[in-house]
């Protein structure tokens, strides 16, 4: 855990079960990458924010988020990877010293781990086994679906086990059915009212040029569109928070990496809207299976009456909706998200969840009390910055 190197040299006797808690958690640069990518292929559960491409990246140069661990989950009968978690310590997570383990968070709102479908319940023994073996008392899942397939394997588990997770936080997120007709989506979620509104409003669009959708997979393609849309991100609200990812170099290094590491296997496309030769709003989509991940949007504000992100993700909708290998998209949103909401009117729950790894564990009850008081600390933070931008 966070100073299990420092207490094997303090104490002797420990070593043993410092070099087995080293053992159970790896660096995520030692998961054979083949291994890792044909785990992600068998995965019971999508999430494109733990394909190898993306994830290495994040864990290599995305601010806060560098040098994550893993814990991986091995078939008893051969080395076949079949379970993989990546981790921090709850001390690095929150600066809490009690032993457990959290989810390190990608780029992206979704940390549900990667197990096997051919072996789910062996594949999540193994992953809290991992866990313990680790010197952990307790797993923070952070943003996972809770009623995912990856959560119900681990479910399972603990239920057999006599274990009780508790749910920490949750709230429910936009997505989208792609298994219907786009135009018939559209009409059911937002109506002919609002529908004319839009297509006003593109016309208007039309005036700086001809209006055109336009999709890069390609790496040569995905390129000059990354930067398309980092110019867009950096030049709108972002940019002026200091949140955009190409004002933080480490950030920058990232995006600019993951993205082309997952065009070369087809798992990623950048989607841009132009009025003529402007670009007006691009997008990042991740693909994993058949499911598809909208990470993050950006626009020209100087075109903000002809709602640009909203005439993207209209296009967008339609785009996955004719795609025969997507059948759902995660908005990756926040809850109650003012543009997506409305569009994407499928829904699903996101959680916080904490997994006790032992019975009847004391130091579970510390380790819940300590993220509850950081939870009534944080959403009071929240509220007085709110105030403060009023």
């Amino acid at each position: 855990m966070v100073d299990i190197a420092h207490q094997a040299a303090i104490n002797p006797a420990s070593a043993k079960h410092a070099a087995a808690a080293l053992r159970a958690r790896v660096p995520l640069t030692a998961i054979e990458p083949g291994q890792w990518r044909a785990l992600a292929q068998r995965a019971i559960e999508p999430n494109g924010y733990y394909l190898p491409g993306w994830e290495l990246a994040v864990s290599a140069s995305a601010r806060g988020r560098t040098d994550a661990s893993a814990l991986p989950a091995f078939d008893g009968a051969s080395t076949r990877l079949i379970g993989l978690m990546p981790v921090i310590s709850l001390w690095r997570a929150w600066k809490v010293p009690l032993p457990a383990l959290v989810s390190a968070h990608p780029y992206g709102t979704l940390c549900s781990p990667l197990i096997d479908r051919d072996a789910p319940m062996e594949a999540a023994t193994r992953l809290l086994q991992r866990a313990r073996e680790a010197g952990a008392h307790a797993l923070v899942l952070n943003d996972v679906a809770l009623d995912g397939a990856a959560m119900a394997a681990i479910n399972q588990v603990l239920d057999r086990d006599g274990l009780k997770p508790r749910v920490l936080s949750s709230y429910i997120r936009a997505s989208l059915d792609a298994t219907q007709d786009g135009e018939t989506l559209l009409h059911e979620a937002l109506g002919t009212k609002k529908l004319k509104e839009l297509r006003r409003q593109r016309h208007r669009l039309e005036e700086h040029g001809p209006v055109a959708f336009d999709v890069a997979r390609k790496p040569d393609e995905i390129r000059p569109a990354l930067e398309t849309f980092l110019q867009l991100e950096s030049g709108g609200w972002k940019g002026k928070r200091g949140t955009a990812l190409i004002q933080h170099a480490g950030d920058a290094t990232f995006i600019r990496r993951a993205v082309p590491a997952l065009a070369e296997t087809a798992q990623c496309e950048i989607v841009t809207l132009r009025a003529g030769t402007i670009p007006v709003a691009a997008g990042i989509v991740l693909r994993h299976q058949d499911r598809a991940f909208f990470f993050k949007l950006g626009i020209d504000e100087r075109f903000a009456k002809y709602s640009p992100g909203v005439q993207l993700t209209l296009d967008l909708t339609r785009h996955l909706c004719a795609d025969p290998a997507i059948a759902s998209a995660d908005s990756t949103a926040s809850a109650d998200h003012p543009m997506i909401n409305p569009i994407w009117r499928g829904r699903f729950a996101i959680g916080d969840v904490l997994i006790p790894l032992r019975r009847k564990d004391p130091v579970v009850a510390l380790i819940h009390a300590a993220l509850s008081g950081l939870k009534i600390a944080h959403e009071a933070a929240r509220r007085v910055v709110h105030l403060l931008r009023k």
